[in-house]
């Protein structure tokens, strides 16, 4: 009889631990985009250190494609064991659900901690004919070549911005669409396109030329760029992103993440290579984040129906 009940009491027990455990293995950090853009940057800035801030390896897992919703999907199918998490920036969920038939919505995931906002700065290529953003709207308006920039997909933030900064100006461009900022900012470098939107990180890690922030402040970074405000096209975009896990995990799984990936944020090796590749740093617990990526997913369903572009 003492033995069945020591048995029944460690029966008890074993969940209790297991769940104390947490992690007690290695977690996939799935990066959906492809490696060298500004997701896949600020990941692998935050990746050390979450991993010292849990105790175990953080791999970081590159699935790039359709606009980040690739990555994201497999996010929102992976168990909620805590196993397998996902970074993800604003677009690739509070947009492209509404531009194609992602196996996801906004309100589908566990919502983790923000950890980054960049604001967006328009980037030149090499070779293009004009070498500042007065340039780049000049050579639009002749007319006599199509000027030629780059986005990560159809209805990404970097189209948008570089639509609107466009339409603003009054003239047109002919958009190029690659899987992630990797890949844009080689055919930027190999002079395939003149220009493109991007976060800061980019100039920072290949030496492209930033020809413009989109705000009304100048970057610490950057200081000589000047705002796009500044030369009469006044305008605001960032890219902010964090973690997410597929819905259901538990919310003790949950803490110990968010605790981790505030710590990892604070930590000094974050903010360091946060500030070389002139990126923010901004931590955001879970519910937060949430709120922010639901109500601008509000905003940009009225805003693509507004403009045609939604797929429901």
């Amino acid at each position: 009889m003492i033995i069945r009940a020591l048995l029944l009491s460690l029966a008890f027990l074993l969940p209790v631990a297991a769940q104390e455990a947490y992690p007690s293995r290695p977690v996939q950090l799935i990066i959906p985009y492809p490696p060298g853009g500004n997701t896949d940057l600020m990941a692998r800035a935050l990746q050390a250190e979450l991993s010292r801030a849990l105790g175990v390896a953080v791999v970081g897992v590159n699935r790039g494609g359709a606009a980040g919703a690739i990555g994201n999907a497999e996010v929102a199918r992976a168990r909620p064991d805590g196993l397998t998490i996902g970074v993800s920036p604003n677009n690739a969920i509070t947009t492209q659900p509404f531009l194609q038939a992602t196996p996801y919505q906004a309100d589908g995931f566990r919502y983790i901690c923000q950890f980054y906002d960049n604001p967006q700065v328009v980037i030149l290529g090499r070779n293009a004919p004009f070498t500042d953003l007065k340039g780049m709207i000049a050579f639009a308006r002749t007319g006599r070549e199509a000027l030629v920039y780059g986005a990560p997909g159809q209805g990404s933030t970097q189209h948008i911005l570089f639509a609107q900064l466009l339409r603003a100006a009054g003239v047109d461009g002919l958009m190029v669409s690659y899987t992630g900022a990797g890949p844009m900012a080689a055919a930027a470098l190999g002079g395939t396109i003149m220009a493109f939107v991007e976060a800061a990180s980019i100039p920072a890690s290949t030496g492209l030329q930033a020809l413009a922030v989109l705000g009304d402040r100048r970057m610490p970074g950057l200081p000589e760029v000047p705002t796009s405000a500044e030369l009469g096209l006044p305008m605001n975009g960032s890219t902010y992103g964090g973690l997410l896990a597929p819905a259901g995990l538990p919310d003790a799984m949950a803490a110990v993440l968010e605790r981790a990936c505030e710590a990892a944020v604070a930590s000094e090796g974050f903010r360091g290579a946060a500030e070389r590749l002139n990126a923010g740093p901004s931590f955001l617990p879970g519910a937060a984040f949430r709120e922010r990526f639901l109500a601008e997913a509000a905003v940009n369903r009225a805003l693509l129906q507004e403009l045609g572009l939604t797929n429901r």
